[in-house]
């Protein structure tokens, strides 16, 4: 899958993109990162929870070079970064999956508390675009990259009771698509990814007590994913789910 020229083909005379994914431990993250290994796409992973984090790890390393950052990411972005400068050299592309639901179950927005708001913006919007500061300077002499943003419908319909998830959600796509008009014609492109609906922990603890067996998994949405790496668009909001069904 893919074209040489963005690294997603393996063949004998290219260089495979070094990839970085947040939330990276379980749930789409560890999807992604499955299919990314088995290609033998260098990794650096990301996840607050160290012992899963470690076994992901472990895990993947049985099939490409990986490196293992544990921790909050709206809080070590500059550390996350540096690891993977340091041991890789660069990050060609960087996939913000990590995000916070907050409150479960979630509060009506005129109860949500300022310190939980505070919380959901810093890790599902200001943490992605400062990951993004400290890595466009290489992808920018580079003259090549891909940052892709993990959003959700809650950005673009109003759910009562999702006002702090899909508000800061929607904060991120129009981020995302100013970023990519201020990138243009770096050869950096900006994509966003609104997964769909899927039987995932955070999804359970959104909706607790629900029956999410009949969603799809994250395993059915990262290929429709990945697919989005192999091409050219400067800017692109697509529905994983729905693409993954028109193939």
């Amino acid at each position: 899958m893919g074209r040489a020229d963005h690294g997603f083909m393996k063949s004998n005379d290219v260089v495979l993109d070094v990839v970085l994914i947040t939330g990276a431990s379980q749930g789409l993250g560890l999807a992604l990162a499955r299919r990314l290994a088995r290609r033998g796409h260098s990794l650096v992973l990301n996840a607050r929870g160290a012992e899963a984090l470690r076994e992901a790890s472990d895990e993947l390393s049985r099939f490409t070079k990986v490196i293992a950052v544990p921790g909050d990411v709206s809080e070590i972005a500059e550390e996350l970064a540096g690891h993977a400068l340091a041991y890789f050299g660069r990050v060609d592309v960087l996939i913000n999956n990590a995000s916070e639901l907050g409150p479960s179950p979630m509060p009506l927005l005129e109860e949500h508390s300022w310190e939980s708001l505070l919380r959901i913006f810093r890790v599902n919007v200001v943490a992605p675009l400062h990951l993004a500061q400290l890595l466009l300077p290489g992808m920018r002499s580079r003259g090549r990259g891909t940052i892709v943003n993990i959003t959700s419908d809650a950005a673009v319909n109003a759910y009562p009771g999702w006002g702090g998830y899909g508000s800061s959600k929607a904060a991120l796509e129009h981020a995302s698509r100013i970023l990519a008009a201020e990138l243009e014609g770096s050869g950096v492109r900006v994509l966003v990814v609104d997964p769909g609906d899927m039987n995932t922990e955070m999804h359970a603890l959104a909706t607790p007590g629900a029956d999410l067996s009949e969603l799809a998994s994250p395993e059915d949405v990262a290929p429709a994913v990945l697919e989005l790496l192999d091409g050219r668009e400067a800017f692109a909001r697509v529905e994983a789910q729905r693409m993954a069904v028109l193939q």
